[in-house]
């Protein structure tokens, strides 16, 4: 695997850089005011916020898993300070006492984490938090009238295939079954989505092929094929052009204008697993996906923090796409 030293040594130095870091900790009362990121999560801390701090883990373990012999001691040194039984027992009871904290995209990231490291050393100490994850999914799909389609932390579709695929990889068939129904009642009946508006400036995500990658996971083949072709018609050919193109991004150092860094990585990865559905433009689908990774991905490595503590995770879902 080409990057897996270099991405296994960023992740690892951003996670084991303290500062800056975003609690996002809603205090309950004038003695809940201790938001040192360690002691507030002794598992996610590091890596600028709890989310970022997950998927950089997940980012490990994946490594591990792809190229153990490419990333050295050093990942299995730093999972092996966080993914302690007492650890993981805080940040469990700290999701069980606010079940909106990190909603969906922070859960999505730790249940895939916990998913990869199903069949390592830290299995059984990330098995609560896999629990606590599925259980507040199954209390908030019921509660979620609509679908969040914009293109950052909140939208919808990217944190359900993520939780669909690490539930299914846990053999948590109830997970799963509720997803799928949701996305089919969200997302079952849109048509001729117009993309025009995409993206906006802060973007990450692309909401059509989030949903796009939603659906290929929720659908039969067949029906995907079917639905595609409805929901973004002429991709590939006569529209939706500039979802392959690199979009403009940044490395000043903005944490919000390095999203597009990330949106990038995003499409690739979603333009590369839905282009088996439309093999006549399939190719050019790659290429469009090839583009935006080529052209974002020194700052993976070499950007500023507010681009490196996170986009390892993105650049692996392409590269394994």
């Amino acid at each position: 695997m080409k990057y897996a030293a270099a991405w296994a040594d960023i992740a690892c130095e951003v996670l084991e850089t303290p500062y800056p870091y975003g609690t996002a900790h809603a205090s309950k009362g004038p003695d809940d005011v201790d938001v040192t990121p360690d002691r507030l999560h002794p598992a996610f801390h590091g890596s600028y916020d709890w989310h970022s701090s997950a998927h950089m883990q997940w980012s490990l373990v994946r490594l591990l898993t792809l190229a153990p012999d490419q990333v050295g001691g050093r990942p299995i040194e730093v999972l092996d300070r966080r993914l302690t039984p007492e650890a993981i027992a805080t940040e469990a009871a700290y999701l069980r006492e606010r079940p909106s904290y990190e909603r969906p995209y922070g859960w999505a990231w730790a249940a895939m984490l916990v998913a990869a490291a199903r069949k390592t050393q830290w299995a059984d100490a990330l098995t609560p938090l896999g629990d606590v994850i599925a259980d507040l999914v199954l209390a908030w799909l019921p509660k979620q009238a609509y679908p969040v389609r914009h293109g950052v932390h909140l939208n919808s579709a990217f944190a359900l295939a993520l939780l669909h695929e690490a539930y299914g990889e846990l053999g948590r068939a109830d997970v799963v079954e509720a997803i799928r129904a949701r996305a089919l009642q969200w997302f079952g009946n849109d048509t001729a989505y117009d993309t025009r508006f995409e993206p906006s400036g802060t973007d990450f995500l692309s909401p059509a092929l989030s949903e796009a990658e939603l659906m290929r996971r929720v659908l039969p083949d067949a029906e995907f094929v079917s639905w595609l072709s409805a929901f973004l018609p002429g991709l590939g050919g006569d529209a939706h052009q500039h979802l392959l193109e690199v979009p403009v991004t940044d490395d000043s150092g903005d944490g919000q204008l390095a999203h597009l860094s990330g949106l990038a990585l995003s499409r690739a990865w979603q333009l590369r697993t839905i282009a088996p559905a439309l093999p006549n433009v399939a190719d050019v689908l790659r290429a469009g996906a090839d583009r935006q990774v080529d052209a974002v991905l020194p700052t993976v490595t070499d950007g500023d923090f507010m681009s490196t503590h996170w986009l390892v995770s993105f650049a692996l879902l392409a590269d394994q796409a």
